[in-house]
């Protein structure tokens, strides 16, 4: 798993929106508080619409807001959704699984690559937009 640019400009877009929730932003001011360039960010939040996590309003006082409450955004969907499996290769991909041959062999490395797969999985699953409006992403919380 890798998060690109876009995974990341599309989480912090959420964020922006998620601080002025109930209100509709305009997208110069999104970008200029996620440092996004407006072409980039305009298909950014297209991709977060046609998922359902934004809406739009057109119009001189139109832009973007939060389509749910920051509490329902779960971030390990957001990410899955931008970006594809959480899985570091696809061995171990539970939605993106592809055959490799060392699996005959008893490959020593996949047990290692599910384990990577589901702490990824686990933190991003049990992560919201709400914690990271709050900054509750602290090590106790996040521990099993």
């Amino acid at each position: 798993m890798k998060i690109s640019s876009k995974g990341e400009y599309a989480l912090r877009a959420l964020i922006a929106l998620g601080k002025k929730q109930g209100q509709v932003t305009p997208i110069k001011e999104i970008s200029k508080e996620t440092l996004v360039p407006i072409q980039y960010l305009e298909q950014i939040l297209l991709l977060l619409k046609s998922h359902g996590y934004v809406k739009s309003k057109r119009g001189v006082y139109g832009g973007y807001s939060l389509r749910e409450e920051p509490k329902s955004i779960i971030i390990g969907t957001v990410i899955r959704d931008l970006e594809g499996p959480l899985a570091p290769m696809s061995c171990v991909s539970i939605t993106a699984y592809e055959y490799c041959p060392l699996e005959d062999q008893g490959c020593l490395l996949k047990p290692l690559w599910a384990l990577v797969r589901d702490e990824v999985a686990r933190l991003l699953d049990q992560t919201t937009l709400q914690d990271l409006l709050e900054g509750n992403t602290d090590k106790a919380r996040l521990l099993p």
